[in-house]
């Protein structure tokens, strides 16, 4: 964290969490083996409606997710201990190699992957769009996230611009798939998934103590 730097640490807290959640290096190898007979220029096509999905549906979330929960009761406290939670599950996910991909579908969604990659058909929205770039972690990190700003719109810009940094990272990645696949070796990215998985249980343990913290739970 920077300190003295509000701006700068929200945007790193954010851009930190996800690269952790999202994994460009881990998505970038999926989408080169769910696209082994796509053309580069098909793939790229691919490549960028997925992520253009995936960004719009997480902003969504960063900033409309707050305001919903708080029409239904939900406080900030809530929300920011929920998130915590589950963002440290991932984590240990993540940290114990069991990161969330294809291989955790259920055999039903495993079979549509399959059918819809054989077909060559538009794999974009599901499963590269959501689950695997937007799934549950990124959407509930985006709405911390932005809740955690207490509506400080220069806070919100710099949690959208990290976010937005991850995504164009990820997109970069993307249109060379084929090329980081070859390139990461098993051990590498696995060392790559550990180690943001420890930063991420780091900041979700943040969360939940920030959560407690404002419920004024102990006195």
């Amino acid at each position: 964290m920077i300190a003295g730097n509000p701006m700068l640490e929200a945007a790193l807290t954010a851009f930190t969490t996800f690269f952790a959640v999202i994994g460009p290096v881990d998505s970038a190898v999926l989408v080169a083996s769910l696209t082994p007979n796509l053309t580069r220029a098909e793939r790229r096509a691919v490549s960028v409606k997925a992520v253009f999905i995936a960004t719009i549906i997480i902003l969504v979330f960063a900033l409309v997710g707050e305001p919903v929960l708080r029409q239904l009761g939900v406080s900030i406290a809530a929300l920011q201990t929920a998130g915590g939670i589950i963002l440290f599950i991932i984590a240990i996910d993540m940290t114990l190699s069991r990161r969330p991909g294809a291989t955790t579908l259920s055999p039903g969604e495993n079979a549509e992957v399959e059918n819809k990659a054989e077909a060559n058909a538009d794999i974009a929205v599901f499963p590269l769009a959501t689950p695997l770039l937007a799934g549950p972690g990124a959407i509930t990190g985006a709405i911390v996230l932005a809740a955690s700003t207490n509506g400080d719109s220069a806070l919100l810009a710099a949690v959208i611009a990290g976010i937005v940094a991850v995504m164009a990272l990820t997109l970069a990645l993307l249109l060379v798939a084929q090329e980081v696949h070859r390139m990461i070796g098993t051990t590498a990215r696995k060392v790559i998934v550990r180690v943001f998985g420890v930063l991420l249980a780091a900041l979700a343990v943040q969360l939940i103590f920030n959560g407690i913290s404002a419920a004024s739970l102990f006195g």
